[in-house]
């Protein structure tokens, strides 16, 4: 990585003499940058372009005509400050993996598309299983901690994949595709178009673009690693620019703690660094005020999470 430069880390050099370099990149992107981009990921290309194709075809064949008529009236509703500062310029659908799936219940999917996202998010569970424990060893934290720190009473991680589609905008000056935001979870792992991009990150004051490329997964850290790692590590703001020309296509996959999860700094970085930042709360309870408070900025939702929870 140049100095400077978005962090691309290559993981074949994992298994390679030059892990250690490997390993600065990945400590240097969750320590200063929050996102870093994975190269040789180990997910087959053949099984990404399908996840492409399909995703675009529903899109065209499903989504594109109710977008149209959002777009129709929004635009219309343009100059109204009120309305654009509360919209994004997004097609979206959700799909639960884990604790419980819900593929089988999306609309509109058919067979070949629902079997291709179930294959998919079973090599994204793998990924981000594998890049927590690459986590952990640069924490000093003992393999397994952070997964175990995920898994709600049922024994499981939250784990979903929110499927967006970007179309073009004829007013960009009006509006955002995707408002700025941190992510409220563990681990985020993108599969984002490479021929249309948009997404950026705040960093030192400046956006910065993360760059599209193919095949390639960008990860970003959410609030709870913030909280775990006693703030060694951070979640950062990022955004969706929207654009004038091509449909940007996002595939975005939540690896977060279970509901009932208790989050808290490891007490061994806490030792580390002499106190400790964040309070100890329950992964749903913090949901439930990030849902009203996602666009606006994080620390808030860390103090209220100090306050004792009332009793009835």
């Amino acid at each position: 990585m140049e100095n400077g430069s978005f962090p691309l880390i290559n993981m074949e050099l994992l298994e390679s003499t030059r892990r250690p370099d490997a390993m600065a990149v990945l400590r240097d992107a969750c320590e200063n940058w929050g996102f870093f981009e994975l190269l040789n990921h180990g997910i087959s290309h053949e099984l990404m372009d399908k996840v492409e194709r399909l995703t675009k075809e529903h899109y065209r064949r499903f989504q594109e005509q109710r977008f149209r008529e959002f777009a129709s009236k929004t635009l219309e509703a343009g100059e109204d400050k009120k309305i654009v500062d509360n919209l994004d310029w997004e097609s979206t659908f959700f799909i639960r993996h884990l604790p419980v799936s819900n593929i089988a219940d999306i609309p509109d999917l058919e067979g070949d598309h629902r079997a291709t996202m179930k294959e998919f998010a079973v090599e994204l569970e793998k990924l981000a299983e594998r890049l927590l424990d690459l986590l952990c060893e640069d924490l000093g934290l003992e393999k397994g901690y952070l997964k175990k720190a995920f898994l709600g009473s049922d024994g499981f991680p939250t784990f979903g994949t929110k499927v967006s589609n970007y179309p073009p905008c004829p007013r960009p000056e009006l509006f955002r595709g995707l408002r700025a935001h941190t992510d409220a979870g563990g681990i985020i792992l993108l599969f984002q178009d490479d021929k249309v991009s948009g997404l950026q990150l705040l960093k030192d004051g400046r956006w910065v673009d993360v760059p599209p490329l193919r095949h390639s997964i960008v990860v970003n850290l959410g609030d709870q690693l913030e909280v775990i790692t006693n703030r060694r590590y951070k979640s950062v703001m990022h955004r969706v620019v929207a654009q004038t020309d091509g449909n940007r296509m996002s595939i975005a996959s939540f690896y977060n703690p279970g509901s009932d999860a208790v989050i808290f700094p490891a007490p061994v970085l806490v030792d580390q660094q002499e106190k400790e930042t964040y309070p100890k709360f329950v992964f749903e309870d913090y949901m439930s005020l990030y849902v009203r408070q996602k666009f606006q900025a994080k620390e808030p939702r860390f103090e209220a999470m100090k306050a004792p929870i009332p009793t009835a």
